[in-house]
C-alpha cells in the first residue's frame, strides 16, 4: 500500500501560506489603534469623542476656596461645585486633548470675613474657556481665556454694610493637574487679581479646588475618563 500523500500536501499548504503573509507589505498586516488621549475607564477603553460632555463634582470631602493670600484661610468655602466641559478634540497620544469650558457652578458658600454676613453668590463669567488636557509628565491642564473675555469670578456678599459685589481677574493662563487614580483635576492657588467693586473688597483672590471623579455624560453609565 502507498503511503497517503495527505500530510505532504498539507505541509506544502501551510508553507505556501506562511510565504504568502510574510510577502505581505507591512501596511497590510493588522496593527492596533494608537490609544487616544482621553480613554473611557482606563488605558485599554474607548477614545473619549468630540462632543462629548465631561463633568466632575467636587472630589469627596474636599471644598473649593477663593482666600485672599495664598497662605491665608479667610475668604469664601463652597461646599459644592461643578464644571461641565465639552470635548473639541482627542488626538492619539502622546499629544493634547482641548475642550470647551462651558460652566463652572458653585453652591452652599459661607464666609468667615469679617463684616461678612452671607455669600450670595459666586460666579465664573466670559464663558467658554479653552482647556488643553497634555498627556505629558504630571498631566497639566491649562485653561484660557475665550473671545467674550478674561478669567472673571464675581462674589456678591452681604455685609454689614449692605450688599457689595466684588470682581476678580486671571491675568494668563489656569493651571491645574490632572491625576489618574482618582480621575481627578485639581487647581491650587489660582492668583485673580481685584478689577472691580467695593473698597471693602480684598485686593486678591486665590482659588483651589479638586474636583473628581471626573465622567464622560456622553457614554452610557458615564464612565471616568483617563489621560494617556
Amino acid at each position: 500500500m502507498r503511503p497517503s500523500s495527505r500530510p505532504v500536501l498539507l505541509a506544502a499548504a501551510l508553507a505556501i501560506g506562511a510565504a504568502g503573509i510574510a510577502a505581505l507589505p507591512a501596511s497590510a498586516a493588522p496593527r492596533p489603534a494608537a490609544a487616544a488621549v482621553l480613554t473611557t475607564g482606563d488605558a485599554t477603553g474607548e477614545a473619549v469623542a468630540a462632543g462629548d460632555v465631561l463633568a466632575a463634582p467636587l472630589a469627596a470631602t474636599t471644598r473649593a476656596t477663593f482666600y485672599s493670600a495664598a497662605t491665608s484661610t479667610t475668604g469664601v468655602t463652597c461646599g459644592t461645585s461643578q464644571f461641565t466641559a465639552t470635548v473639541l478634540t482627542n488626538p492619539a497620544a502622546p499629544g493634547t486633548a482641548t475642550e470647551s469650558l462651558t460652566g463652572m457652578a458653585f453652591g452652599s458658600c459661607t464666609s468667615n470675613v469679617t463684616g461678612v454676613t452671607a455669600v450670595k453668590s459666586l460666579t465664573v463669567g466670559n464663558l467658554p474657556y479653552t482647556v488643553a488636557v497634555d498627556d505629558s509628565a504630571g498631566y497639566p491642564v491649562t485653561l484660557t481665556a475665550g473671545t467674550a473675555g478674561p478669567i472673571q469670578a464675581t462674589a456678591v456678599l452681604s455685609t454689614w454694610f449692605g450688599t457689595i459685589t466684588c470682581s476678580y481677574q486671571l491675568s494668563g493662563a489656569f493651571t491645574g493637574t490632572a491625576d489618574n487614580t482618582a480621575h481627578s483635576l485639581a487647581f491650587r492657588n489660582e492668583h485673580f487679581a481685584k478689577s472691580g467693586g467695593s473698597g471693602l473688597c480684598p485686593a486678591d483672590g486665590y482659588f483651589s479646588a479638586t474636583y473628581g471623579p471626573v465622567t464622560d455624560t456622553g457614554r452610557p453609565g458615564s464612565p471616568v475618563v483617563h489621560i494617556n
